[in-house]
């Protein structure tokens, strides 16, 4: 590797729908690698429509790594994955093979290549108290007392994000130190890896048709029925992975929550904003480099033969 320390990796992401699966499968065979999935939802057995899943056409003969490698009520956390993908780098780098991490979920993605935050774990009664509090006074609330402790950290949260603004009240309850001076500390800093990161973007209206067109796909090739053999197989509606995108909203007209045609509509809807919010995580990134995927196939392609030429 040409005196480099660190293995070489390249990651492809952005958002649902912009075509990360079919270039990290053109790119593996133009340079001889093998695929890991960052995509939070491919991780889970049995969910195959509705997280748009490679099949065995699909992967053009290209070796995927950390695919069905979980239940669908298994908890399955950045950390798993970090561990996880340590391992698969490892190991396709064992056999003198390329690496390819490519998915859109942005946590597992910085896990892997920067390493997690070194943050105290929850106390169930800490939590389950600032839980109650919610309940009664409100997210804006919450967020108002998380900023007169941590504005920094205020600053950067939703009202409607319970979850995070409790995650950091709660870690200046166990430590008496803010979150963001946590952050601060580790900074993401460390880079484990050493990566070529290739974004994929589309103007607004292209990417919307796309995933549109996907969630089409999606219910033409069967995904009311996937949902209802998961069920009937004992999975609970309250599994993590079934409060995915497609999966959570077919599974409230199952329960009868809401009409078919309303899921359909949610499930686009869901999955247009879920797309602000990768693009919103990885624009963060100065690192990445943006194209258009398939349009710029070949800039692409010399920006990643440039750099392996550095490295090989």
């Amino acid at each position: 590797m040409k005196g480099k320390n660190k293995t070489a990796i390249i990651a492809i992401c952005g958002p649902t729908a912009s075509g990360k699966s079919e270039l990290a499968t053109r790119v593996a065979k133009e340079i001889g690698a093998e695929i890991i999935n960052a995509d939070s939802m491919q991780i889970y057995r049995l969910l195959d429509i509705g997280t748009a899943k490679p099949a065995e056409p699909d992967m053009g003969g290209i070796r995927h790594h950390l695919i069905d490698i979980a239940w669908p009520d298994e908890n399955f956390s950045a950390a798993d994955f970090m561990e996880a993908g340590d391992l698969a780098v490892s190991e396709i780098s064992s056999r003198g093979r390329k690496v390819i991490v490519a998915g859109g979920t942005g946590l597992y993605i910085k896990a892997l290549l920067q390493g997690l935050i070194d943050s105290p774990g929850g106390e169930a009664g800490v939590r389950e108290k600032l839980k109650l509090q919610a309940m009664e006074i409100g997210g804006r609330a919450m967020l108002e007392r998380l900023r007169e402790i941590d504005p920094e950290s205020a600053s950067r949260i939703h009202p409607n994000n319970i979850a995070r603004i409790i995650r950091a009240i709660e870690v200046y309850e166990l430590t008496g130190v803010p979150f963001s001076e946590i952050r601060k500390k580790h900074g993401f800093a460390d880079n484990r890896y050493d990566v070529l990161k290739i974004g994929l973007n589309l103007p607004r209206h292209e990417l919307y048709a796309r995933i549109e067109e996907r969630v089409d796909v999606m219910i033409s090739a069967g995904l009311e029925n996937e949902v209802r053999k998961i069920l009937n197989a004992g999975f609970s509606p309250d599994s993590k992975a079934l409060k995915g995108i497609g999966y959570r909203e077919m599974t409230g007209f199952l329960t009868g929550e809401h009409s078919f045609r309303n899921a359909v509509e949610l499930i686009k809807r869901n999955s247009r904003r879920y797309a602000k919010r990768q693009l919103t995580w990885f624009s963060a990134d100065k690192d990445i480099r943006w194209f258009e995927y398939p349009r710029e196939f070949e800039a692409i392609m010399g920006n990643i033969r440039q750099w392996c030429d550095k490295r090989y």
